[in-house]
């Protein structure tokens, strides 16, 4: 029994589960959005489903290509994909069932989500990849997480309003511009092993200059979904708690850079989780 729940923990490291908090607030803001309130149990079942299985899927696909690099990567080696704790058949055995999760539970949602779950693995898959070629590969993880409030909306009423989209382009800038913080940490191994990434490219200052930008298009376009949802007060609140959040994350980024970790794992997390809290007391409160 130990064996398997040490399998377990195996996996959930590879994926990093509990990272799974950037997503799941904004599939469920959008679903919140779309019902006019809640949703019901079964759709929320089924985006958590969906929404847990396409990370793992991605996750474990960028597990998978990249154990090339990792080894070789201080911050990397000691992932169960390169420390020989998971073997690559394990890991795209895992990446394979996901993907059929993630299908198979779009197909119990609607026609629209069945069809849509295709293109958004491929999508999903791309950014193991894109990092060899473009600097770009920012904004590819950006469009990954930012399909999430698609997701959600489709799931409720099978369609793409206007609001969801503004909703979408700005959890985009939002994911890019803390990667691109994140992707700080890596600049000399990028260099070395000839990755694209925009802080090997252009430098640390550069990098804080644009993600502050994708930052300032975050909290942009998060104001438009707000206005064209016909959302209140509490709603806007919340935009104003995400500028904040931003704003000190950068504060911490540029006064040290070992903070990295802190300013990316805590504070977006806790971004995420608070704009869905408002966002439900605007439903509730309206």
């Amino acid at each position: 029994m130990q064996r398997y729940i040490n399998r377990l923990k195996d996996f959930n490291e590879l994926v990093m589960f509990q990272h799974s908090i950037f997503s799941l607030p904004f599939i469920f803001i959008a679903m919140i959005v779309a019902a006019d309130g809640w949703f019901g149990f079964k759709l929320l079942v089924l985006g958590a489903l969906a929404a847990i299985s396409a990370r793992n899927f991605a996750m474990g696909l960028n597990r998978w290509a990249d154990r090339e690099f990792d080894v070789s990567n201080p911050r990397t080696a000691s992932r169960p994909s390169v420390d020989g704790r998971l073997d690559p058949t394990s890991i795209f055995i895992f990446t394979a069932v996901n993907a059929l999760v993630f299908v198979a539970v779009a197909y119990l949602i609607n026609s629209l989500a069945f069809y849509l779950s295709f293109p958004i693995l491929v999508i999903l898959g791309s950014y193991s990849y894109f990092k060899r070629f473009s600097e770009g590969a920012h904004l590819i993880l950006g469009i990954s997480l930012g399909l999430a409030p698609l997701a959600g909306v489709v799931a409720v009423q099978e369609s793409i309003p206007a609001w969801s989209l503004l909703l979408s382009i700005g959890v985009m800038f939002w994911v890019a511009g803390f990667d691109l913080l994140y992707s700080l940490q890596d600049i000399e191994f990028d260099k070395k092993n000839g990755l694209f990434s925009i802080p090997s490219k252009y430098g640390p200052e550069a990098t804080l200059v644009i993600s502050a930008f994708f930052h300032f298009l975050t909290i942009l376009f998060w104001s438009f979904f707000v206005a064209c949802a016909n959302l209140g007060l509490f709603a806007y609140i919340a935009v104003l708690f995400g500028m904040a959040m931003l704003a000190y994350e950068h504060y911490l980024v540029r006064k040290d850079f070992t903070k990295i970790d802190r300013a990316f794992f805590t504070i977006n997390g806790y971004l995420g989780i608070v704009f869905f809290g408002f966002i439900v007391l605007d439903k509730v409160f309206s």
